[in-house]
């Protein structure tokens, strides 16, 4: 187990390194800007004044700029976050239908590596790619926010970064699962990838429109939401949780699945 997972670490450290990078000096970068955004708040209100509340409220643009929760919910959080996770979780976790495709699979599963070991330790390397990621732009944020003025609250920029793993795990359950049954990568990731556009687009449409409220509550990114963590400190305890139940249960289904799954077919 230890060396399948060093193995599937091994793997994937080109990818998580090349993304933490951007992550780091999107969010870093980004996070410099504040006292200017800060200072000119009054300017941005005015300009923002000419867009429809709701279009602001779709793209998670809702509250004055100058709060620290709007300004990192808008920029970093519904921003970047969602584009790392979604292509971190995907082209990790649909690997082993890669794997498959390549005839990989059946080196490892060939020695006496069963198949639940070998799945498991993906899912842990999936699961430490995210918290990295995560925590490189908690970190690319927080050490940002040192050099300029005023601070943010650092503990909820850190619950901030909790909430997006949870996110972010939340797409590579529900990928590795799919990936498995279907062990074709360019399916997998295709699907994933049209449900999260969909579910993003329904998010939209239901911030727009309020008689089709309703639809916001079938996306993802309903839940996904930092500003009134950071600017109060509430923790969205049953968002993480419904991210987390989909994450566990992908995996686990995944792994049932993975251990009855004929390779051949």
């Amino acid at each position: 187990m230890i060396t399948a997972f060093r193995l599937d670490l091994r793997r994937g450290r080109v990818l998580v390194i090349w993304i933490g990078l951007v992550a780091v000096l999107y969010a870093g970068g980004i996070t410099l800007f504040y006292p200017t955004v800060l200072a000119n708040a009054a300017e941005y209100e005015k300009l923002l004044e000419a867009y429809p509340k709701e279009l602001l409220a779709a793209f998670g643009i809702s509250g004055s700029l100058g709060d620290p929760g709007t300004f990192l919910n808008s920029y970093v959080f519904q921003f970047l976050w969602p584009l790392v996770a979604a292509i971190v979780a995907i082209l990790l976790a649909t690997r082993p239908a890669a794997d498959a495709e390549r005839g990989f699979l059946e080196l490892p599963l060939s020695s006496r590596l069963p198949r639940t070991t070998y799945l498991s330790a993906a899912i842990g390397g999936q699961i430490v790619a995210i918290v990295v990621l995560a925590a490189f732009t908690v970190v690319a944020i927080l050490a940002a926010d040192a050099a300029i003025e005023p601070d943010f609250p650092t503990d909820r920029v850190l619950l901030a970064g909790v909430h997006s793993a949870a996110f972010g795990f939340a797409i590579a359950g529900v990928t590795t699962l799919l990936a498995v049954v279907l062990l074709d990568r360019g399916r997998a990731g295709g699907i994933v990838a049209a449900i999260l556009i969909v579910m993003y687009l329904a998010n939209v449409i239901a911030v727009l429109s309020p008689d089709l409220a309703w639809l916001g509550r079938l996306s993802a990114f309903h839940y996904f939401d930092v500003k009134g963590l950071i600017d109060t400190g509430a923790y969205p305890v049953a968002d993480s949780l419904l991210y987390l139940v989909f994450a566990v249960g992908g995996w686990a289904l995944a792994l049932v699945a993975f251990r009855r799954r004929d390779l051949v077919a």
